[in-house]
This record gives C-alpha cells, structure tokens and sequence, in this order.
C-alpha cells in the first residue's frame, strides 16, 4: 500500500513545477537580477510550493476524516510550519534593511504603503473573487443567512481577516476557509508588521512623521491584541537579526562559500524531517540560521539563484494564494468529494502531481496580469497621492487664512 506521508510525490511534484518554470524562463525570459536579494527570490517560489505539498498532504486526510489539521508527518507538517516562518523572516528582513538603508535620507512612508498595498491587495481580491463564486455555487444562489450578517463577514474576508481568523463561515457554506487552504491567516501577521515599522525606525534613528508613528502603535497594539503567537513573531525577529548581521562583510564572505551550503542543507534537512513542528526551539533556531546564511548570499550551490527558482520566486504569492482554490476545484469539483475521499494515496497525489503545471502556469499568468501591473503603478499612484494630499492642505491653509481675514474684518 502507498504511504500517503511518502517523500516521493513531493519530490515528483516539485521537479514537474521546476521543469514548467524552465519552459516559461525558456520562453518568456527569467526575471532580472537587478537591485534584488537574489538567493531570497529564488528561495520564495519553493517555500510557497512547499505550502501547496503541505495541503496537498492535509486534503488526503480531511478527506477521510473530515477534520483540517497538521498531517501525520515531520516533512509535510513543516513543508507548512517552517515555510511561513521562512516568509515571515524575509519581510522582517527586507523591510528592516530598507529602515536602516534610509537612515540618512529618510523612508518614504506614503510610498512604502502605497506599494505595499498594491503588492498585496490585488491578487488577494481576485482570490476573493474566486472564493466567492464557489460559495454562491456550493450555495445554489441561494441566500442562506441575513444579508446584514453575509455583508459582514464578506467584509471580514476582504479586510484579510484581520478581524476573525477562526469559524469565518460565508452565507452558511460550512468550513469556508477550506476553499483557499486558510492561508489567510498569515496575512494579518504581515499588515500589522508594516504598520510597526515606523516604530522600528524609530529605534535605529530613522525618524518617521508623527502621523506614522501612530500606525507604528497600531501596528504593535495589533500584535499584541489580536495575533500573539510568540513564533510567528520571533520569526519576523529572525529576520530582523538577518538583516543587522549581514551587514558585515565577514558574514556575508562567510555565507557565500561553498563549504557552507552544506551545512546549510543539512540544517534544513534537520528542521524540516527531524522535528514534528517549527514551533520549537532547536527547530526554530536552524531555520534562522539557514535564512540568515541566505539573506548572507548562500545559493545553496547556485539553486536558489537559478532561472528555475528566480522564476517560480517571482510568482511566490500567487502560488501562496491560489493553490488553496485549485486544489477545492480538484477534489471538490471536478473529481467530486465521494468519489475524492475513496481515491488511494497513489491516486490522490497522481492527481496533485499533475496539477502541479496547471499551478504554475496559471500563477504565472497571475504575476503577469495582476501582480505585475499593480506593481509597477506604485510610483503613479504614490505621486498622485502625494498631489492630492498637497492640494488638500493648500485648501485647509486658504480656508484658514480666510477665517482669519474675516475674523479682522470684525
């Protein structure tokens, strides 16, 4: 009988994706290394593909047992666990480096906003779009609950479920959340980190408006009120401590030899096969060490920074993102939830491994279509605001000065 926990259709999975992106790099071009933390990009398409695996894992059981929960196994309880804290250390890395890159010159907040907003906004309502069209399918067009309560937890979702991460349920459709694989949870996690960061640039002498540093303190109140989870926190940590060491040139002399990607790997190896969980400490400590040696330039002899993994690093959020539908699409819908949960493993991850190019290809389109383009009109908009926001101020000051004129006139 087929081990369902089995290494080898994660491994088949993952070479299919990489020979997919190869015919994409082939065709369309890799994308360019200018200006980017390259072994980082190429390390986020496989942490993100490693979470799709660790759902992939989780659906065979929730099919038989009708319960979402970690699967029975190290590697693909980690393929999820260790990945989103690899995630978390990376946003903790790039956006501490920008704080201490602009000390001098000062961080452009509205700009950081705008284009973080634009980063992550997009896609995440086309997802919505698609989690709202399976639910009015699942519900036959039907309304199953008042409209005042299916307004609000549409809200809810839209608002990236910052307001209820738990029994978020959408116009009665029991388990909504199993639609996009949960997998917006971790997006509070990164909103509310932005927001802090006037605050952590305030500590390094990178001194914000007053105005953002009363984000800076809802951000930090965000953390502490809502989402505490000691780990997930200390990962953003990580990769701060990322960022302030590889400012040493010794470090980062030390990180790019070739001796060390093998203890990179066997890091990792370790972290990911011998613990049951990332939340540990020893666990916990190796993944930051590992991300440390990255961010330090290991490209784990040139993997990370190969036209296969910059390619499937470029699309990283929308395999994050849209592997939670299509995997609902595929055992929900066109395989059928009798039929999907009598399939044997062999058949199960046959199945996921043939979706495997259909994945990529479409989150390529996704990056190309969606993500790309609200991307590259962060510098319009930004400007555009900044105009408007002048403009409101020139009216408040000539309303202002005209009060004063009349009141003289009195």
């Amino acid at each position: 009988m087929f081990d369902p926990v089995s290494p080898l259709p994660a491994i088949a999975s993952l070479f299919f994706a990489g020979f997919t992106a190869h015919i994409l790099a082939c065709k369309f071009g890799p994308p360019s290394e200018e200006g980017r933390f390259v072994a980082i990009d190429g390390l986020r398409g496989y942490l993100a593909f490693f979470v799709f695996l660790h759902h992939s894992c989780i659906w065979y059981f929730f099919l038989k047992t009708g319960r979402w929960e970690v699967p029975p196994s190290n590697l693909y309880t980690n393929f999820g666990q260790g990945s989103v804290a690899f995630f978390f250390m990376i946003t903790g890395f790039l956006f501490f480096t920008k704080i201490l890159n602009d000390r001098v010159k000062g961080t452009d907040w509205i700009k950081l906003y705008v284009s973080r907003a634009l980063r992550l906004v997009p896609l995440y309502f086309f997802t919505m779009m698609l989690l709202f069209l399976m639910v009015a399918v699942l519900s036959h067009g039907s309304l199953n609950e008042s409209p005042s309560q299916l307004i609000l937890n549409t809200v809810k979702w839209l608002s990236f479920t910052i307001f209820q991460t738990s029994n978020l349920d959408l116009n009665g459709v029991k388990n909504t959340f199993v639609i996009v694989a949960g997998v917006a949870w971790s997006l509070p996690y990164e909103w509310f980190f932005y927001l802090s960061l006037p605050l952590l640039a305030l500590v390094v002498g990178n001194i914000p408006p007053m105005k953002f540093l009363a984000l800076g303190i809802l951000g930090i109140v965000g953390f502490a009120k809502i989402y505490s989870i000691p780990w997930h926190l200390l990962s953003f940590a990580g990769g701060i401590f990322a960022a302030l060491i590889v400012r040493f040139e010794w470090f980062r002399k030390f990180s790019s030899k070739r001796a060390f990607s093998f203890f990179l790997m066997s890091s990792l190896g370790l972290a990911f096969t011998f613990f049951p969980s990332s939340y540990a400490p020893i666990p916990f400590l190796l993944i930051s060490l590992s991300f440390a040696l990255i961010a330090g330039g290991n490209t784990m002899f040139g993997v990370l920074s190969s036209r296969v993994s910059l390619t499937l690093g470029e699309m990283a959020y929308s395999i994050y993102l849209l592997q939670g539908p299509m995997l609902f699409v595929l055992f929900n819908f066109l395989i059928g939830w009798r039929r999907a949960e009598l399939l044997p493993a062999s058949v199960h991850w046959l199945l996921v491994i043939l979706m495997t190019p259909v994945l990529v290809s479409i989150c390529f389109l996704t990056f190309h279509f969606i993500e790309r383009p609200a991307m590259q009109s962060a510098e319009t908009v930004t400007n555009r605001i900044r105009s408007a926001l002048r403009r409101s101020g020139t009216r408040d000051q000539t309303m202002l000065s005209n009060e004063k004129n009349n009141r003289h006139s009195l």
